[in-house]
């Protein structure tokens, strides 16, 4: 039988023992992590040391060796194998930093091993244990008197050192029980490792901290120890060297503040945009205050003559055309893939992506829950253990089941793989990727910290903790386990591990979010993360993963309609996004299609010239207006097979912008050619076909300025290195291009065959019935037309009119010009999804609820030498290391999160594998013994047949494996599971983060990092532009390890990459590209006017005008500027161009006597056809846009467009007449020109002109 007894008086003398050598296993402790063995009541003297005996001592306890003579001590060496079993676990963590490792070691010598032990310990429970039928008194409790100097600086010299494997995690966050590294004091440190609970203690060991001075409860004859406890800066008696900066703060450098964030641009404290475009404003009101045709034309007039003879043999021709280029589209190649729409592959952050993907796995899919519950109110719950805690209403345990059994849910028959399939099939599984099973799988959840098992959660016992017996439960393991997720055992009775099923931590930023200063538990959300494999798409798992995903999302999608449900709840899969991009096109092809119908009523409607009821069929232009619609479309079907043909990819954005543009452009010509044949009057003698030729000798000069001038714009625009710029720029070059030729050939044809239907009285679409009532004689000139000639020219024109039109342009000039400066850069992924669409909820619970940001890789390339100590040092963080190695600067920018966003330190697999090394630590041992001989033995094989370590000791202290031992060891290290014996293994952790050649050579690692939290494109681009400048900073130091390559490098890598590094350039690459297309605007303007520079340069004033007001609105609008704004304001280049040079053509060519009058004149004439064909066109199917349920559509196509289009028609029809007003031109062409170059070759082509009339003879036959 055993008995317990209470001691009180025992002595306290200098010299002496309490305890000495084990009695056998403690009986009150069971399921234990390690065997807990107790020493022997013996109040005896110290014992000299001597043989095996002192090496021992030396080796475990040094501080005690006073030589191999005189040395005396209170363990035998039994006890120090014990003592150095049990230190080498918590060597493991704090082997990296000596002085910290010494320290600890130093306080447990001194309770089992001090000579004076009788001095520091009082025994207080002893209890009869029996071992090899032998009875004996054993000790299984005692106070420890410290005091507070000693205790305090130890416990400073470990506070700061890190675990790497856990992205920034401390080491006493593992050993200081429910209080985690945050609220870890002296005390709390000491008394978690006396708590006999926790798995690791063997014993109850009561640590009083005691003032210097304060004999306060101190026993007579107990002197509190007070040895000296080295500082973390300070070198070991042993010869360890001083504790890194990232382990020991005084260690590290007087590293310089970065750089603060450049203030904003100011002139006299002022705005200096706003001071610059106040002063550009004044300067260009006060100077405003002071301030090759005749060939084309012949050349068109020919050429439509022929198009109107041979109406019939033109549109056969032109449709044969038109099917030869639109064949392709059987090979047409649709781009969804937004990595391959906005990263050009030879860019920066592609090739980086390519690289990471290649040496290392894709990042795995992600397939999350986060669930609140509102509705529930919090509870107080009087914890025995933590006292009073306050527990959100979401912590609560029936939903934690609830969230077990939701995601236990999901499994589905796979015809891939011709089974029922489930998580294990697909999941990242990091401890067992080649055979994982359920429990391999990674889901991070709250769940995980009772391993999954709803036995785990319920599971409660009675427990005294200081006189005090109450009942602990599913709440005391959750509060100790989110602030040590990493502990194998927690401090309560139950004994549970808070280690995930699949064997790793669980950190509770993954697990739980809404909290504030650490405190989980209060926390407003639950968090489930599903983590699988990212295959490729050839790979038939990938079809697996997708149907795991969907299946995922209709579990989730019914759970969420169940009216029983208690949580509320946002969710996503991988495939959420391009799955809703998909939806929303699908669903948004209606509304395009209602938009080309009322842009095709429009033009079919307002192209009629109605003179009478009688008459409306015969002088309706539906026919007309649908051929101008035809002609658009064959022209975008002949763009699309011909890049088709020639393998360039299409993409959505094409298919919704270009038939826009193309239309714009075109129906501007249509409107302007048949407007002007409606307007025009046959000559005597002159047939239908020479009619059509001399009009389009008139209008197509015009109408090749603008088509040229556009197709040139975007060809140019093709130089963008953005992959959906570049093959927008492409298509909607060769379509507008086609859409001149068609109208040149296809449309002509078109006009003449509804023109002779006209003369002969025919009605539309029912060409056998005639209408008595005759064409009138006069020229229809429309509604519009008469209007602006008769009021609205005169009033634009007037006196005080132009110079208040003027003044108010030049002002929105020089406002939008202030407003562009602080245009947002950006496209936030929310404005991808549609306005029902279940991810923008996801997105506010993301910003609204996650502490931490996306993973951030500094990744490194071949050519650096990790095996060599000068690698290692440039590298590891630990003892020893460089003081600006990769690590540590890493660190250094964490000291800066709102100027680097990095808020967590890297993990190092060079630092853990260091340490996995170090002979202090059971992790590298060899076989000694067996057929395995002088091989790997993992720490969790126990007995006598790995009694060799890896590497020894150096007198230094810091462990650095030759490069032999670096290439024999590394692939052990990785392929080492981690476990309580040895938590350093590399297996998870940096099993793939380490690529290594055929011969050994390490040719790709990685270090992880996390970014703060990101919620907006801005901050996601900022944060990759440090996090550049961090890695260069890094390469260059580097470099000057010796036998690292010159082109060696260091690189940044995060998911979000490929999709924010355009936001980097999109400034400058938009300058380019708009430059691009206005260069070739203002050439052929000049070259088509007759080298008129004047011309060109207004146009090119004007059109500047329309994009620099358009991005300022933009600003107002709240309109961000990216790649889709970028195709957007190219193509407002293009629909300027429709506004601007018709005008200013038409204004040229005037004979009007004074600028005024010419003026009036192309503003009534060009104007209204202008307003009718471009403006009128676009603005109804624009506003139909508006209808659309996709946020993109809506803003960048709807808005966007909108306002492009009135800023055009401001500026076309309202500031171009009145600055036209202003200059004097040259005299280049005139109408008499044009009709004296009619009127030579009708003279002079006689015989053509004979056959003609005889051709029109037999065709009213």
């Amino acid at each position: 039988m055993s008995s317990t007894q209470s001691l009180s008086g025992a002595q306290h003398e200098p010299g002496y023992c309490v305890f000495y050598e084990e009695c056998g296993r403690n009986p009150l402790l069971e399921n234990t992590l390690i065997p807990p063995i107790v020493p022997c009541l013996n109040y005896t003297h110290a014992q000299p040391v001597t043989g095996e005996h002192y090496k021992k001592l030396k080796a475990v306890c040094p501080m005690f060796d006073q030589g191999e003579n005189n040395t005396y001590a209170c363990c035998t060496i039994r006890q120090l194998r014990s003592l150095e079993a049990s230190l080498s676990l918590s060597q493991a963590v704090l082997v990296r930093c000596p002085a910290c490792a010494y320290n600890f070691a130093h306080l447990h010598c001194i309770n089992t091993c001090s000579p004076n032990q009788s001095q520091t310990v009082k025994v207080t429970k002893v209890m009869n244990v029996t071992e090899l039928n032998v009875t004996r008194e054993a000790v299984v409790g005692y106070q420890a008197f410290i005091s507070n100097t000693f205790a305090d600086a130890s416990f400073n010299s470990c506070k700061n050192v890190r675990i790497p494997a856990t992205i920034g995690g401390y080491a006493i966050s593992t050993m200081c029980g429910r209080y985690g590294a945050k609220l870890c004091t002296p005390q709390r440190w000491y008394d978690f490792q006396g708590d006999s609970s926790n798995g690791l203690a063997p014993l109850d060991i009561d640590f009083r901290l005691i003032e210097e001075g304060d004999a306060t409860g101190v026993p007579e004859g107990v002197i509190p120890y007070n040895g000296h406890a080295l500082m973390c800066n300070e070198t070991t008696p042993t010869g360890g060297q001083v504790c890194s900066c990232q382990d020991c703060q005084e260690s590290c450098p007087s590293v310089p503040p970065p750089p603060p964030v450049a203030p904003p641009f100011t002139l006299l404290s002022i705005d200096g945009y706003l001071v610059i475009s106040i002063i550009l404003l004044f300067l260009l009101i006060l100077s405003f205050l002071l301030a090759a045709q005749d060939f084309l034309s012949s050349l068109f007039q020919i050429w439509g003559t022929i198009m109107a003879t041979y109406p019939l043999t033109v549109l056969l021709l032109s449709a044969i055309a038109v099917a030869i280029f639109s064949a392709g589209l059987k090979n047409i190649e649709l781009t969804t893939d937004p990595v391959e729409l906005w990263s050009a592959p030879n860019s920066r952050a592609r090739q980086e992506k390519d690289f990471h993907d290649t040496y290392f796995d894709p990042f795995y899919r992600t397939n999350q829950l986060i669930l609140t519950a509102p509705g529930r109110k919090g509870q107080i719950y009087d914890s025995l253990l933590f006292g009073p805690q306050n527990f959100s209403g979401i912590m609560s345990k029936d939903l934690i089941i609830e969230l077990l059994e939701l995601q236990n849910r999901i499994q589905f028959w796979s015809d891939d793989l011709n089974r029922i399939a489930s998580l294990k099939d697909v999941c990242f599984a990091p401890l067992n990727p080649n055979n994982p099973s359920l429990t391999d799988c990674a889901v991070n959840s709250l769940p995980q910290y009772f391993q999954n098992s709803l036995d785990n959660i319920n599971a409660k016992v009675n427990m005294t903790e200081l006189g005090v017996t109450k009942e602990v439960d599913w709440r005391d393991h959750l509060i100790y386990c989110l602030g040590s997720p990493l502990s194998f055992k927690d401090i309560t009775d139950l004994g549970m591990s808070c280690m995930a099923d699949y064997g790793a931590p669980v950190f509770p930023f993954l697990a739980v979010g809404g909290y504030e200063d650490d405190a989980f538990i209060s926390a407003e959300a639950l968090i489930l993360t599903y983590s699988l494999n990212n295959y490729a798409r050839s790979d038939p798992r990938f079809k697996v993963a997708m149907q795991w995903e969907k299946e995922f999302l209709k579990i989730v999608q019914d759970y969420q309609k169940d009216p029983s449900t208690n949580f509320t709840f946002a969710y996503m899969a991988e495939r959420s996004l391009e799955d809703e991009i998909n939806r929303t096109t699908a669903e948004d092809i209606p509304i395009f299609m209602i938009s080309y119908a009322v842009i095709f009523i429009y033009i079919a409607v307002a192209l009629g010239e109605y003179s009478s009821w009688k008459r409306i069929l015969v002088d309706s232009k539906f026919l007309v207006g649908l051929g101008g619609i035809l002609v658009v479309a064959c022209s975008v079907l002949a763009s699309m097979g011909f890049y088709s043909w020639i393998g360039i990819p299409s993409s959505l954005v094409i298919l919704q912008v270009v038939p826009f543009l193309v239309l714009a452009v075109g129906a501007d010509n249509i409107f302007i050619f048949v407007l002007e044949y409606q307007r025009d009057v046959r000559r005597p003698g002159e047939t239908r076909q020479q009619q059509i030729g001399r009009v389009l000798g008139c209008v197509a000069p015009s109408m090749l300025l603008c088509s040229l001038s556009e197709s040139v714009c975007f060809f140019l625009g093709a130089l963008s290195t953005m992959p959906a710029v570049k093959s927008f720029a492409l298509y909607a070059a060769l379509a507008v291009l086609m859409d001149f030729v068609l109208q040149m050939t296809a449309f002509v044809a078109l006009l003449s065959l509804d023109a002779r239907r006209q003369d002969n009285n025919r009605c539309e679409l029912l060409c056998c019935v005639k209408v008595s009532t005759q064409r009138p004689k006069k020229p229809n000139e429309g509604f519009l037309m008469p209007f602006m000639k008769k009021y609205y020219a005169p009033v634009l024109l007037h006196r005080y009119t132009r110079i208040i039109v003027m003044l108010v342009f030049i002002f929105m000039l020089c406002g939008s010009l202030f407003l562009m400066m602080n245009v947002k850069v950006g496209l936030d992924q929310e404005l991808a999804m549609p306005q029902d669409s279940y991810m923008l909820t996801y997105f506010q619970y993301l910003y609204k609820y996650f502490e931490v940001g996306v993973p951030v890789y500094f990744v490194t390339k071949k050519g650096f030498n990790f095996n060599s100590v000068e690698g290692m040092n440039a590298v590891c963080s630990s003892v020893g290391c460089d003081q600006f190695s990769l690590t540590q600067k890493i660190q250094y920018a964490t000291d800066y999160p709102e100027l680097s966003y990095v808020a967590i330190p890297a993990n190092s697999w060079v630092d853990d594998f260091i340490d996995w090394l170090n002979p202090e630590s059971k992790c590298c041992r060899l076989y000694t013994s067996g057929s395995s001989i002088g091989q790997f033995c993992p720490a969790n094989q126990t007995g006598f047949g790995c009694l060799k370590k890896c590497l020894t000791k150096p007198e230094d202290g810091i462990i650095r494996p030759t490069v032999k031992e670096f290439n024999r060891f590394l692939p052990d290290f990785l392929t080492n599971r981690p476990d309580l014996q040895c938590p350093k293994g590399g297996l998870g952790a940096y099993d793939k983060a380490v690529v290594r050649d055929e011969s050994g050579e390490i040719i790709a690692s990685r270090f992880m990092a996390y970014h703060t939290p990101l919620t907006n494109s801005q901050e996601f681009t900022a944060a990759l532009q440090k996090a550049r400048e961090l890695a260069y900073n890094i390469t260059l130091s580097m470099r000057k390890v010796p036998g690292t390559s010159p082109d060696f490098e260091v690189f940044p890598y995060t998911i979000t990459n490929v999709f924010y590094e355009q936001y980097l350039t999109i400034v400058n690459e938009g300058l380019f590209n708009i430059s691009i297309c206005l260069l070739p605007t203002f050439v052929v303007c000049c070259l088509l006017l007759g080298l008129d520079v004047r011309s060109g340069l207004l146009n090119l004033l004007t059109i500047i005008m329309i994009v620099v007001d358009t991005v300022g609105v933009m600003t107002l609008w709240g309109i961000d500027y990216n790649a889709v704004a970028l195709i957007n304001l190219v193509t407002a280049v293009g629909i300027s161009v429709e506004f601007v040079s018709h005008m200013t053509r038409s204004f040229a060519l005037s004979t009007k006597p004074t600028r005024v009058t010419r003026a009036a004149e192309a503003t009534a004439k060009m104007g209204s056809a202008v307003f009718a064909g471009v403006a009128m066109t676009n603005l109804p199917g624009i506003l139909v846009l508006a209808l659309a349920k996709a946020q993109l559509i809506q803003i960048f196509f709807f808005r966007l467009n909108l306002v492009i289009t009135l800023l055009g028609m401001a500026h076309g029809l309202i500031f171009l007449p009145v600055l036209l007003s202003y200059f004097e031109f040259l005299p280049n062409l005139n109408i008499s020109s044009v009709t004296a170059v009619s009127d030579h070759i009708l003279q002079t082509d006689k015989k053509t002109l004979t056959q003609q009339t005889m051709r029109k003879d037999r065709l009213k036959k």
